[in-house]
């Protein structure tokens, strides 16, 4: 009995002791965190940015699709949480149908290492750091051959940073963590959590680096399309994330804004909902987004 009671204290002290086991990343490339994003040269011509929104993110590469179809190219993605992982394969040079195929294989347990003991959440982001290093290279940000700023929030006072060198899985991770989710991503010394808590769709980093023209995708819930049953907990954080998402929205040249609904299931047939949405929202919309890159250029 007493050793028994023994086994009980040591797994329930277990979580504690593990769970204080923080990740920092202190390597000389350590991705290197900006306030602001100095301007490119050349200027970007056409700048995408794509917007946080776990499996609803999806649907960014349906709009990719259309846009690569319909020949508009853009020579700079700015991504958060989710849009950070699709925009780093695009800046190593993966067309979106490429992107597609990799994001049909494995599921999330391919990119998520759960478990109990992780760090002020169940997901390390080991595993996601990995994926995204293992494909690519690694290799710096700053030596892809296409632009790409991940953006990630600060934890200590919630402002946003943005990174354009430096690790590329380490930056995708620290821009991934979603607060409570993943475990806070720690680089020399300094604590990051998921883009979404500060800009989930960084315009404004486009516009500092000199992007010419923006195209903002915000893959979130439609305004005022969340069930009557919702909670206020769920009505409050989702406000929240438009009163961070409007003003930027505002400084953008275009929007794309897919419909895929309120709710979010990572299921096969969401992903697949989500794939279609961003192509049937940027089909219905390639005459105007055309015309407003003409009068842009005059």
């Amino acid at each position: 009995m007493v050793r028994a009671t023994g086994m009980v204290a040591l797994l329930l002290a277990l979580p504690q002791i593990t769970g204080c086991s923080s990740f920092n990343y202190v390597e000389a490339d350590s991705p290197t965190p900006l306030v602001s994003v100095p301007a490119m040269s050349p200027k970007p011509k056409i700048a995408l940015v794509l917007g946080s929104g776990g499996p609803r993110g999806f649907a960014h590469i349906g709009v990719m699709k259309v846009l690569e179809e319909a020949g508009i190219e853009y020579d700079l993605v700015v991504g958060s949480s989710v849009g950070s992982l699709i925009g780093a394969f695009w800046a190593n040079g993966y067309n979106a149908s490429q992107i597609d195929e990799i994001s049909r294989q494995g599921g999330p347990l391919t990119v998520f290492d759960f478990s109990l003991f992780a760090d002020r959440g169940w997901i390390h982001g080991q595993r996601l750091q990995n994926f995204v290093n293992d494909r690519l290279g690694p290799q710096k940000i700053e030596a892809m051959p296409r632009r790409f700023i991940a953006v990630a929030t600060r934890i200590q006072d919630k402002q946003p940073v943005f990174f354009n060198s430096g690790n590329v899985g380490v930056a995708v991770r620290a821009s991934s963590a979603v607060s409570k989710v993943f475990s806070p991503v720690g680089i020399q010394g300094i604590e990051y959590e998921d883009g979404d808590e500060s800009l989930p769709v960084a315009v404004r980093a486009a516009r500092q680096a000199g992007a010419t023209f923006v195209i903002a995708v915000d893959v979130t819930a439609l305004p005022g399309s969340a069930p009557v049953d919702t909670s206020d907990s769920r009505l409050a954080r989702e406000a929240r994330r438009r009163a961070r998402i409007d003003p930027e929205l505002v400084d953008a040249d275009f929007v794309i804004h897919p419909d895929m609904g309120f709710g979010t299931v990572p299921t096969p047939n969401f992903y697949k909902h989500a794939r279609q949405s961003g192509e049937d929202t940027t089909q219905s919309l390639l005459l105007p987004l055309k015309q407003a890159i003409a009068d842009k250029n005059r």
